[in-house]
């Protein structure tokens, strides 16, 4: 069955609403964004994870000691690269991990061959934005379904077809269950139920 990421969630009601309905990770966003959360804060919504639910920091050209801050804080599950990482400085940092790719091309998705990483996110380009990506970019890609996360404009309207064409590991949603600009309960549980369903 797809599993299902929650990311950007800012507040205790929604990590709690996220975690009932079926959540299999929830992500928190570090990067500057609307959705950014600190350290802190992080660390007190993690509080109502269990720790069957992966915890993942979502950040974009942190430094080193930025992600083992977070890493060892919160405390995380996985790093989640965002930015212009190097495939070397993720390895330096021998934290589980998930590189995003922002896919216009083929080429963006074949570029995956280049990291070593727990897990792919293939994303729009414009991250956040609501808008999804052509999907039949990933046909005929070398990466592991295993190690596949589809995000990008993902709704409970198109979710299903996503994972009927691409087949995820796990679909990944933030704006896709947001009702003016904020988390909605009622939206991330009907977007949960329609995966699982």
């Amino acid at each position: 069955m797809t599993k299902v990421k929650i990311c950007g969630l800012m507040e205790n009601d929604q990590v709690v609403a996220s975690v009932e309905a079926g959540a299999d990770a929830i992500g928190f966003v570090f990067a500057p964004s609307k959705r950014q959360v600190s350290i802190a804060k992080a660390h007190e919504l993690a509080k109502e994870i269990p720790s069957s639910v992966m915890k993942i920091g979502v950040f974009v050209n942190a430094t080193q000691e930025e992600l083992e801050r977070a890493y060892l804080e919160v405390p995380l599950d996985f790093i989640q690269y965002h930015g212009n990482e190097k495939p070397d400085f993720i390895q330096s940092n021998r934290y589980p991990s998930i590189k995003a790719l922002s896919i216009r091309s083929e080429e963006d998705v074949k570029s995956a061959k280049m990291y070593d990483t727990d897990f792919f996110l293939f994303d729009a380009p414009q991250a956040g934005s609501g808008i999804t990506f052509d999907w039949k970019l990933m046909k005929g890609h070398n990466v592991d379904q295993e190690k596949v996360i589809l995000a990008g404009g993902l709704n409970q309207e198109n979710v299903a077809e996503a994972i009927n064409r691409v087949k995820p590991y796990m679909v990944d949603v933030s704006s896709g269950v947001e009702r003016l600009g904020r988390k909605d309960e009622q939206l991330i549980r009907a977007f949960i139920r329609t995966v699982k369903d």
